[in-house]
């Protein structure tokens, strides 16, 4: 084993450290990954091991430390492009026939028309009356 490079050991963990990657999809390994090839290449030109495990235990944590949370908030963002249903919430519609809790209105809701109920049951919206659809439920929007 003493004939072996240190750098060769480190690019071996490195892509020890990319299996779990792959299998779980958890970024964290790829960033400890990243950190043993740095620690590869700072054995390659010379460094000795306290250096080298250094390299790896700075460049691992500030990965983890900037791209985690930037990663996290890109996850929880909304898709910028809402299409299919999820398009249709928000939007403004016009009351064809009276809605109320019952859910049998009816909206003209995008140039088609809806089944509609109100998000309240106590409330009703008569025609022509401009609404908000709230939610979709199957095929009816809920609106108030």
């Amino acid at each position: 084993m003493n004939d072996i490079n240190a750098w060769v050991w480190w690019l071996v963990g490195a892509a020890a450290l990319g299996i779990p990657l792959v299998v779980t999809a958890m970024p964290e390994f790829g960033m400890l990954a990243l950190g043993a090839a740095a620690a590869a290449v700072t054995a390659g030109l010379g460094g000795d091991v306290v250096l080298q495990v250094l390299v790896f235990a700075v460049v691992s944590f500030a990965l983890i430390a900037v791209v985690r949370p930037v990663a996290a908030r890109h996850r929880a963002q909304r898709p910028q492009l809402a299409t299919g249903v999820e398009a249709l919430k928000g939007k403004q519609a016009i009351v064809l026939e009276r809605v109320d809790g019952s859910g049998d209105g009816r909206i003209k809701l995008g140039g088609e028309i809806w089944s509609a109920r109100a998000l309240d049951a106590q409330q009703a919206y008569e025609v022509g009356q401009e609404v908000d659809v709230v939610d979709i439920e199957g095929a009816t929007a809920i609106v108030m």
